[in-house]
């Protein structure tokens, strides 16, 4: 016998999804106001069993956050520095190198690279930094810039978007990360971002790169001035962008944390609204194959529960993350293989080491051998 919701409101819902009906602008309000949170697990792990079975992602990665210098200075982030304060870093070229070959007998299968706004840099610079990472690491993905970089970028070397776009491909872009996003929304911007693009230029930068063939991810940031209908906005934006594109990989819900920014009087989220999150991404985003439960940003045990509502992969090992850590982060600078997969295997899933494109690798290791 089906046991029945708390909330009557998710019983529309359920019918919706089992019949294959898209979720409103409505239903995405629900979601965030059921306190019912073990029903509305219980639908979003429908469709995430209906879409991935019992497995359970993730990719053995480096992260290389090449500087904290930045223009922008936005209120939620305890990362960037400018560029003479105590704690600013660059890292030049042969710095970097050093970092990639310290962990060459590591098999890393993807380098996510992201930084600051550092006005000392050149153009040179960042396609020195692709064209590096390629000759030492030719095997891995490199997925690299947000669209904040990107815009950035472009006005650096005085090239459109595409003509950046295809600058950097030819040095060896091959994805791209979704951060940049928080909240697609005006107010929000004005409020804490007001020098970093605004969401119709994210919008815009992000379909050029689709346009080229890169894939990208996409991400929310929540838990800070945002609404409820805020949110449920921005996933419908990413929605309906994807149904024009079809060029996002996965969506990651980013937790915001406080510590470290002007805004450490906002109290962290809770694992009701860090497992909302997941839920409603993958209630509301159906036409997004990968939703991520980031265990840098909600810890290691509760992505392990996310796993249940929603979420089909870990992210990865994520190797020296610097952004999340600096903004209070309590999780581990990085986890091995081993504990990934013992993460996975304790909530009873299947473990899948997979590559940036969600191609498993021990498929590839086969196919090629």
């Amino acid at each position: 016998m089906d046991i029945p919701f708390i909330d009557k409101r998710l019983e529309g819902i359920y019918s919706k999804v089992l019949n294959n009906s898209r979720l409103s602008k409505e239903d995405g309000i629900y979601i965030y106001e059921t306190h019912d949170l073990i029903g509305l697990g219980r639908i979003a792990n429908h469709v995430r069993r209906n879409l991935h079975g019992n497995k359970a992602f993730y990719i053995y990665n480096q992260h290389l956050n090449y500087t904290n210098v930045c223009k922008n200075r936005c209120r939620f982030c305890a990362y960037a520095r400018d560029r003479k304060e105590k704690g600013a870093y660059t890292w030049t070229i042969k710095e970097i190198e050093k970092r990639l070959l310290d962990r060459i007998d590591e098999p890393v299968n993807e380098l996510h690279i992201v930084g600051g706004l550092n006005e000392a840099l050149k153009f040179d610079y960042f396609i020195d930094l692709l064209k590096t990472v390629k000759k030492i690491r030719p095997h891995a993905t490199i997925k690299a810039f947000t669209s904040v970089e990107i815009d950035y970028l472009s006005n650096l070397a005085g090239l459109s978007i595409e003509q950046t776009i295809e600058k950097l491909k030819q040095a060896g872009l091959e994805m791209m990360p979704g951060g940049g996003a928080e909240i697609l929304n005006s107010r929000i911007h004005k409020e804490l971002f007001p020098r970093k693009i605004n969401h119709e230029r994210w919008l815009e930068i992000i379909k050029a790169v689709h346009k080229a063939g890169i894939k990208t991810n996409a991400t929310m940031l929540y838990g800070h001035i945002e609404t409820i209908e805020e949110r449920v906005d921005h996933l419908l934006t990413l929605r309906e962008l994807q149904d024009e594109t079809n060029g996002f990989s996965a969506f990651i819900p980013l937790a915001f944390h406080s510590e470290n920014t002007p805004l450490s009087h906002i109290h962290p989220t809770t694992a009701m609204d860090d497992l909302k999150n997941v839920a409603a991404a993958r209630l509301m985003l159906d036409n997004f194959d990968h939703i991520k439960a980031y265990w840098v940003m909600i810890g290691e045990k509760l992505a392990q529960v996310a796993l249940n509502f929603g979420a089909d992969d870990l992210d990865g090992t994520i190797i020296e993350e610097r952004i999340t850590h600096m903004a209070g982060a309590t999780s581990a600078l990085g986890l091995t293989k081993e504990q990934m997969e013992h993460m996975i295997t304790q909530a009873g899933f299947e473990p899948v080491e997979r590559d940036s494109f969600y191609h498993p690798i021990n498929q590839l290791s086969e196919d090629n051998g």
